[in-house]
């Protein structure tokens, strides 16, 4: 049954918003109970019902979806299911997620939430897979819903080499692009080796999207200024929840708190706040085909209800994610985060996109490519700032572009083949079955 959502600026204080989500409670809460996890968990005793019961429920773990793999969290018909995914399962094994059409209108909205818009005059590269996971359709679904030409580059395909995705930027006059931020270095690297400069060659290129990585300031402005200085837009969501976050002007991350409610969990004490450090916890207030109460993405944050200088009346989040955790080195404890600070935080003249580090016991090991003119310039100055700010002993290693990503990644047109059966004296007919 269509129903209305809200949109931004449809409340006017937090005390609104707060109204906003207490009134849809009630119905998020009996379609809960329609599935069969959550009939089952409060079976035998008064179920939650109102939007005052909400404080009583539990959380639900990402253990809690894989225990109903597939269907033990669908609350309507499979008549009534318009698509199917799992997650990546990046943390363990995959879940099930499973959305009705009317679900998916919600989906693409929270999406097409970009502070650039999505337009009928956008022609919008989608560069992540179209697989299990909803990224690849998301962005698709939000595309279409804003009337742009989607051009799905599947990032997982043997048909959507980078080679090809340069061109298709090129000579498509591309505007939008969606993709992880290592693609986002990855599509400028193909360019320079197809003789393209991606600050200048790339002109009707307005915006890219960005999500799946933990992503630091440092590194996004650095990718936004290879890329001629258009912004790198983040977003933050998951395949069970869709989008749930999106990023402002201002640079900062607001948490769409008009379409979900979401908590902050401390595991050590287990409360739930509405702000502070902890983990994602997330209800979505417009979800039919599998609604989740108090799903915690395990995802560490930092969330925050102070104002932001864009206007927008939602909290915001740091997502802190893997960068919440560190490697012990000697005394001290180092991350991807601080690293990846550091590392970007050379010079752009230095043309340092690829690193890699390894925290051994007693020294950390950190390689980069760099064009040889500059290669030990920036060995010592990223030295120099490891020991400044961490402290920790360290190898460093320059090495040639081309090491860490070969060229053949970036320019190789790969051959797609379709099944065949009869191949010539001199064809290699192994590929007979094994084609792909």
């Amino acid at each position: 049954m269509s129903r209305s959502r809200p949109e931004l600026g449809d409340w006017s204080s937090p005390a609104e918003l707060a109204e906003l989500q207490r009134s849809q409670l009630p119905r998020v809460l009996a379609q809960a109970l329609r599935s069969p996890f959550y009939a089952a968990r409060y079976r035998g005793t008064t179920p939650p019902r109102t939007a005052d019961d909400f404080a009583g429920v539990e959380v639900t773990a990402k253990q809690d979806l894989r225990d109903q793999y597939p269907f033990g969290m669908l609350a309507v018909g499979r008549e009534h299911l318009a698509t199917y995914h799992e997650s990546s399962g990046t943390a363990g094994e995959p879940t099930a997620s499973y959305y009705t059409e009317e679900d998916w209108t919600d989906l693409a909205e929270r999406f097409a939430r970009k502070w650039t818009g999505i337009h009928p005059s956008d022609t919008f590269l989608v560069r992540t897979p179209y697989g299990l996971v909803i990224t690849g359709h998301l962005a698709q679904a939000a595309g279409r819903l804003r009337g742009a030409t989607v051009v799905p580059g599947d990032a997982r395909s043997l048909a959507t080499p980078l080679s090809r995705m340069v061109r298709v930027l090129k000579t498509l006059d591309v505007t939008l692009t969606w993709c992880n931020p290592t693609e986002i270095t990855m599509l400028a690297a193909a360019a320079k080796a197809a003789g393209l400069r991606p600050d200048q060659d790339f002109p009707h290129l307005r915006a890219m999207f960005t999500a799946a990585e933990p992503l630091t300031e440092v590194r996004r402005r650095r990718l936004s200024e290879i890329w001629g200085g258009i912004p790198v837009v983040e977003e933050y969501g998951s395949t069970e929840t869709g989008t749930i976050a999106g990023q402002c002007p201002e640079g900062r991350m607001h948490l769409w708190a008009d379409r979900a409610i979401f908590e902050v969990y401390d595991p050590r004490t287990g409360t739930l706040s509405e702000a502070g450090r902890g983990q994602m916890v997330v209800t979505p207030l417009y979800r039919d085909a599998m609604p989740l109460l108090r799903y915690n993405l395990a995802d560490d944050v930092e969330v925050s209800t102070d104002p932001c200088g864009c206007g927008w009346l939602l909290p915001t989040v740091t997502v802190l994610g893997r960068a919440g955790t560190g490697h012990r080195i000697g005394p001290a404890t180092v991350t991807q985060q601080r690293l990846e600070e550091l590392v970007f935080s050379l010079p752009a003249a230095y043309e340092v996109m690829f690193w890699r580090a390894k925290a051994h016991p007693d020294v950390l090991e950190l390689e980069f490519e760099a064009p040889e003119p500059v290669r030990q310039r920036a060995v010592k100055e990223l030295g120099a700032s490891l020991d400044r700010e961490l402290r920790v002993p360290h190898r460093i290693t320059g090495l040639a572009p081309g090491t860490l990503v070969p060229a053949e990644a970036l320019t190789a047109q790969r051959d797609i083949l379709k099944a065949r059966y009869l191949f010539a004296e001199d064809e290699d007919w192994d590929k007979a079955v094994m084609y792909f």
